[in-house]
């Protein structure tokens, strides 16, 4: 099914699945109950999740498959964004073109930058994409905002203006980023008892791009390339002495997990047509390794996982506040109401960090495989389980 063997073919379809009920599926608690604080089925939230799965999907090609660690891969995310609002500035509002610029821009930026930082490997590398990465953030937010030749809006952002050129927008569509018409932020509302959904066109977007990005890595992991890339990782040296030329391989996945950034930067500007210098930032690169290593590095699923959780802690754990605390614990005697809010203060809200560093090391210790391990770990725990069960009964029903 869809050229892939069974094993894949099944993950395939789980994750459709899921990408498709995620509206119903992160919405568990109805509006106006105390626990709808937890849901995250709304459509902004359920965008980012689909973008930045693609970002750590395209980062674990590279680190995942090649072993090279990247800390610059936010220059190729926040090159994206600015070629999508500049095709929205000069052409049209239309968010396939400009997906597609942002994409080709990225490719090329991502061959300049990957051709001279691949001279080098471990923590050089690592150090060389930084230094270009913030190379690239000085560029945005200072040089490339002159007046004379205004690319990147500095601190304020590129957008959109009423008097820009958009030369092939017309009256009768949208004035926001549309597909051949339709409005991304379209949105349809299904209520259900206490519960409501909201269906928006924008995430349908995102999720369906999320797919192919994903079915596109599983062909890539499982083809001769990917194995190529699995080689330069578990020794390159090994494979230079056979005669194999690592490199051209090595900068083909830094081209196409560069490309990835620019998909997932091109997606963001679609979704909000603003971009600033911020995405560029070497703490939006470490936050794509945290993703990716969250969830299990090298793995097909586990960077969406990792990404899913950290944008969910930013988005949701970060709303819980005193307020919040207070409500929860209101049947508590004061005193101890108020020992209970302030031992949990910390780790919510503005503190949010504090309790995604705490998983991360925890995950790091016990967990080296990421949230993925953790599953398999489960897995197996309970085939271990159904396997005791069936030997026992086949012990006290022995065939005649």
């Amino acid at each position: 099914m869809f050229g892939l063997n069974k094993k894949d073919a099944l993950l395939f379809l789980v994750v459709i699945g899921i990408t498709l009920l995620a509206p119903f599926l992160l919405n568990p608690f109805p509006e106006g109950s105390g626990m709808a604080q937890f849901n995250a089925g709304y459509p902004d939230l359920l965008q980012r999740f689909a973008i930045y799965g693609i970002f750590a999907i395209g980062f674990n090609i590279l680190f995942g498959l090649t072993g090279y660690l990247s800390f610059g891969h936010a220059a190729f995310l926040g090159v994206g964004s600015y070629a999508a609002v500049w095709m929205f500035k000069l052409f049209t509002y239309n968010v396939v073109p400009a997906i597609a610029f942002a994409v080709i821009i990225a490719a090329i930026f991502s061959v300049l930058i990957g051709y001279i930082s691949l001279r080098r490997s471990g923590i050089y590398f690592a150090i060389l994409t930084l230094a270009f990465a913030q190379m690239s953030f000085a560029l945005a937010y200072s040089v490339l905002s002159n007046p004379k030749f205004n690319l990147t809006n500095g601190e304020t952002g590129l957008q959109v203006y009423s008097n820009d050129l958009q030369m092939f927008h017309r009256t009768g569509l949208p004035d926001m980023p549309h597909i051949f018409g339709l409005s991304v932020r379209a949105s349809y509302e299904l209520e259900l008892g206490a519960w409501s959904f909201t269906f928006n066109v924008g995430y349908y977007l995102c999720a369906l791009i999320m797919l192919i990005a994903f079915y596109f890595a599983i062909r890539l992991f499982r083809s001769p390339f990917g194995m190529m890339l699995r080689a330069i990782k578990s020794n390159n040296t090994r494979m230079t002495y056979t005669g194999l030329n690592a490199k051209p391989y090595a900068l083909a996945a830094f081209v196409i997990s560069g490309m990835y950034a620019g998909l997932a930067g091109g997606l963001l500007a679609a979704m909000d047509p603003l971009a600033g210098a911020e995405r560029m930032f070497w703490t939006a690169s470490g936050e794509v390794v945290l993703m990716t290593i969250l969830g299990g590095a090298g793995t097909l699923i586990g960077p969406v996982l990792g990404a899913g959780l950290i944008k969910y802690m930013e988005n949701i754990v970060s709303k819980i506040n005193d307020n919040v605390l207070h409500q929860w614990f209101a049947f508590l005697p004061d005193g101890m109401e108020d020992a209970v809010v302030a031992l949990i203060h910390p780790f919510v809200g503005k503190g949010w960090h504090l309790t995604l560093g705490m998983i991360f090391v925890l995950v790091v210790i016990f967990l080296p495989g990421g949230l993925v391990e953790g599953g398999q770990r489960i897995a197996r725990l309970f085939r271990g389980k159904k396997a005791r069960e069936a030997e026992k009964s086949s012990q006290s029903n022995p065939a005649e």
